[in-house]
């Protein structure tokens, strides 16, 4: 007798979860998805034919099980792009693969540059020790740097926080000029209130000590044994990461897969000893019942919907649990005033950057992504106009939050052109998108979460996936792993829910893993 799944949200993770199902066992997934959007935070949101990425989602993984679906789905370019072409850029190109000028199912191969704008100057990011690294910092801070970081070798902090982890591995100067006010800009905290497991999952593999040793060891390197963490080059689907989960979700549905969009869980039932989920409600009232559930929503809307009897403290640490909400404000200008000084062309003679990240104080803004160089079919018009993507970190019902579309939008643009990369006369068009619970943040009862996750473990058919589902900033591949390992324990008939929650805790950073 045929099984089924309820699946709770289509994002990476529920996709790929319910693509997993239906490819490698006999359950019927049904997705429900609260918005009407597929992708979740990875959706690719379209606004008069210029898309915008929420976040910024590089296609690059250690693992090749998900570069293999990935390239399932969408596969390499066996052409060279429209900007490429027009470049006379070459690149690696796959035997017989599509052409993106004619076909959609195409991922592309990009070339990566992301730096920080500090001191309106620009930093690489990760930090280097370039000469122009050094330069721009100036004498007195590049001494400071220097003895702050041989004063961190020495007397090491215990890692108590997210500052003392940043603290022993950059120093105290470089941390305060790099790391203090981004961090807290990003989480509306400061880093010496945030747990140090935000660090290891986010940076480890980074130091000072590697960024030198990056410096002195590559030219010797082989290209195969460069550390990634710095990775040159990255996949990106055609028209952004929503198109490569559009796909999937026709693949789904092509499959036998249900998708039933604006279906918000509200409640669940288990059964009376709290072992087993025994069915779902939706806000509209829509029941369903199954054999298990994959779960990708918020781990605090998930135990607060429960209607069973659930005890207080378990209530109270998943309540409490902390969420950062996020803003991105779409900007269509003429040009930028940021003078492209270095050696990459563009189609339109702009900074080559993917992203920016936004270190100058005068400004709420976290960082800048420039959709021209992630790819030029994400613009209308990528050689007559620059799209924009400014992104804010802020929490829901606050200041930022609350301010209407329009006055948020002059506020964005004030702020592009207080640090001199836009003039507002050039701007022509504009669009704002919010995002609920964008990033699981790591305090308040955050360092209570084993507690409430050894009571989701008993619930046997329960498994959580994602990043919100575990409440772990995990990236897209990590999500997706989380789905497929929970796939495989299914099949195997396990209800050992470890494996599942132990994706993304190895101590090497997923992009710093040598070829």
């Amino acid at each position: 007798m045929s099984k089924t799944a309820i699946i709770i949200g289509a994002g990476p993770a529920g996709l790929t979860c319910a693509y997993k199902l239906l490819t490698e066992t006999d359950i019927t997934p049904i997705i429900l998805e609260e918005s009407e959007y597929i992708g979740g935070i990875s959706r690719t949101a379209e606004y008069k034919g210029n898309r915008m990425d929420l976040g910024g989602h590089r296609f690059f993984s250690k693992n090749e099980e998900i570069n293999a679906l990935w390239q399932r789905l969408m596969p390499l370019q066996g052409a060279p792009s429209y900007d490429d072409k027009v470049l006379g850029v070459e690149k690696p190109l796959a035997n017989e693969g599509p052409d993106p000028e004619c076909e959609e199912r195409v991922m592309l191969l990009r070339n990566r540059l992301s730096r920080i704008l500090f001191l309106h100057k620009f930093f690489d990011y990760p930090i280097s020790l370039k000469f122009s690294t050094l330069k721009n910092m100036g004498f007195c801070r590049t001494m400071k740097v220097g003895f702050g970081y041989l004063k961190s070798a020495i007397f090491k902090k215990e890692e108590s926080s997210l500052e003392n982890f940043y603290i022993n591995r950059f120093g105290r100067p470089l941390y305060e000029m790099f790391f203090e006010d981004y961090t807290e800009n990003l989480w509306g905290r400061h880093p010496s209130q945030i747990s140090a497991e935000w660090g290891a999952q986010r940076v480890k593999g980074l130091s000072l000590s590697k960024a030198i040793l990056n410096v002195i060891t590559k030219p010797f390197k082989p290209k195969s044994k460069v550390e990634t963490s710095l990775i040159e080059q990255y996949f990106y689907p055609k028209r952004g990461p929503g198109q490569l989960w559009e796909f999937l979700a026709e693949d789904i549905k092509s499959l036998g897969g249900k998708i039933i969009m604006n279906a918000r869980v509200k409640s669940l039932t288990l059964n009376d000893d709290q072992t087993q989920i025994t069915s779902v409600t939706t806000e509209n009232g829509e029941s369903f019942e199954a054999d298990m559930f994959f779960s990708s929503m918020p781990v605090k809307d998930l135990v607060d919907g429960i209607e069973n009897e659930v005890p207080t403290d378990i209530r109270r640490i998943a309540h409490n649990l902390p969420y950062r909400d996020y803003i991105t404000v779409g900007l269509l200008v003429n040009k930028l005033k940021l003078e492209n000084k270095t050696k990459i062309k563009t189609l339109n003679g702009s900074v080559p950057d993917c992203w920016i990240y936004i270190q100058e104080r005068e400004v709420k803004l976290g960082r800048l992504q420039i959709f021209n160089n992630w790819s030029p079919y994400m613009v209308n018009d990528p050689e007559n106009t620059v799209w924009l993507g400014l992104e804010y970190f802020c929490n829901e019902g606050d200041e930022l939050w609350e301010m209407t579309d329009s006055d948020f939008i002059e506020f964005a643009k004030d702020e592009l052109a207080k640090i001199n990369v836009i003039d507002k006369d050039d701007v022509l068009d504009a669009n704002r998108i919010r995002v609920k619970k964008a990033y699981p943040a790591y305090f308040d009862t955050y360092n209570e979460f084993d507690t409430l996750r050894e009571y989701l473990d008993k619930i046997t058919n329960l498994w959580c996936i994602g990043r919100n589902g575990q409440h772990r900033y995990n990236n897209m591949d990590h999500s997706m792993l989380t789905a497929i390992e929970a796939v495989r324990a299914v099949k195997e008939g396990s209800t050992d829910k470890s494996i599942v929650w132990s994706v993304n805790t190895e101590k090497e950073y997923h992009e710093s893993a040598k070829k």
